[in-house]
């Protein structure tokens, strides 16, 4: 049986969340917060529907797309007013898992092959309306996408007859027995539309109604049980926690029963407080959620590693590690190129905000944005002079130049690393 998923959607119209396709009522001003909200209460995915017409819109809602993507943990896909292969890039740049193409324009049909073959077929989704398009159109969606959304309800069991694509199901019924009958079809891997996507969905709860009726739900799934942990004297297990893109080590907490199976079930990272003695969900206060990647125990099942992906600071000090105090030896030999940069970067910030004379770094920011780029384009240019002398030393030391003044670039208009190394990993 193959797992399922809960997929809400978003209408975006003139940079507000809309209804539906054909139902321009905002449902809410706050298109970034509604989809952080579905990512909290549990959404597997999430599919995002450009509805503008002209190209001021559509970047306009490219824009949030990126700014959805950074406070999400689930995979996106979107699609939307796309004319060009240009559309799709810009989809899959804002950190889409897939973009998708609307099989009811003929543009979509010339488009597919070209930006299947640039992006890969795992980077394409396709809309279908009806399933006359995809009886017609069987080659081109077999050969150049690699998952299909149905706008409405049709006879599920002739599309799997068909087609081996997973399919999500986009349907405005408000049905609960008709959602977990678009469940249980086999070719279906997930279900999207009005009743997923309502403002008070409770995912993890309707994952449990799911359970119920025999339909197995995407969720992560312990392959040992708790009984089979050693625990410590108070019946708790520690666990070190780990940021799954540095491995910078976190925080460490400790689990009893309830949180190890909270953690699991919704995938957020859940302890047991010895102080307060009560389970506590980590960011439930302030913001700062950390969700699962990973759960791995020690040869001597009394100690978990968790890799997690960190929402802002670890630490309840605002610091990003809870393991920030040195007290034997020190870490200026760390050569993590990650901290290298950050170290850099916040340097270059401080002396925007603590001006020092006779600093390098504040003589460019004084001149401005023209000086800064004249900068970057001459120090990039230096590189591919290096590059033609066979001295590798020489072409260290232009990138080192080149990186700095491209650092100063990113704080004079407030790119971080952070931006940098997600926008590169979604790609």
């Amino acid at each position: 049986m193959s797992y399922k998923r809960l997929t809400p959607c978003i209408f975006i119209d003139r940079g507000k969340a809309v209804k539906w396709f054909d139902d321009r009522n905002v449902v809410s001003d706050d298109v970034v917060g509604l989809a952080k909200k579905y990512c909290e209460r549990g959404a597997d995915e999430l599919i995002v529907f450009d509805l503008s017409n002209s190209d001021e819109e559509h970047d306009e809602s490219i824009d949030l797309m990126k700014k959805i993507n950074r406070v999400i943990s689930i995979p996106m896909t979107a699609g939307g007013n796309i004319r060009r292969a240009e559309d799709v890039k810009k989809i899959l740049y804002a950190g889409a898992k897939r973009a998708m193409l609307n099989f009811s324009k003929k543009l979509s049909l010339d488009l597919i092959e070209e930006v299947s073959k640039r992006f890969g077929k795992e980077r394409i989704a396709v809309s279908l309306n009806d399933f006359d398009a995809l009886f017609k159109q069987q080659h081109l969606l077999e050969e150049y996408s690699s998952e299909l959304i149905f706008m409405h309800r049709l006879d599920l069991n002739s599309v799997m007859n068909v087609t081996s694509i997973p399919c999500v199901v986009v349907t405005d019924t408000m049905d609960e027995s008709e959602i977990l009958r678009i469940l249980k079809s086999d070719g279906v891997k997930g279900v999207s539309g009005m009743f997923i996507s309502s403002a008070d969905m409770d995912f993890n709860r309707f994952k449990e109604i799911c359970a119920d009726a025999g339909i197995q739900m995407t969720s992560f799934e312990s392959l040992m049980d708790f009984s089979e942990f050693k625990l410590n004297s108070d019946g708790l297990i520690p666990v070190i926690v780990q940021d799954y893109k540095t491995n910078e080590v976190l925080m460490m907490a400790y689990m009893n029963e309830e949180a190890f199976e909270h953690t699991v079930k919704t995938g957020r990272m859940t302890y047991f407080s010895r102080s307060r003695q009560s389970q506590w969900v980590k960011g439930e206060t302030s913001g700062h959620f950390q969700y699962v990647k990973s759960l791995t125990i020690d040869c001597d099942k009394d100690t978990l590693l968790a890799k997690v992906e960190q929402v802002g600071a670890a630490c309840h000090t605002g610091n990003r590690s809870c393991f920030y105090t040195t007290i034997v030896g020190a870490d200026y030999d760390a050569k993590n190129p990650l901290q290298v940069f950050e170290s850099v970067y916040d340097t270059i910030v401080d002396r925007r905000l603590h001006p020092k004379e006779g600093s390098y770094t504040n003589y460019l920011f004084d001149k401005g944005i023209d000086k800064i780029l004249k900068k970057v384009g001459e120090e990039a240019t230096e590189i591919v002079i290096a590059a033609k002398n066979p001295n590798p030393e020489e072409i260290k030391y232009e990138i080192c130049d080149f990186l700095y003044h491209a650092m100063v670039l990113m704080v004079e208009r407030g790119v971080t690393w952070e931006d940098i190394t997600s926008e590169l990993a979604d790609r």
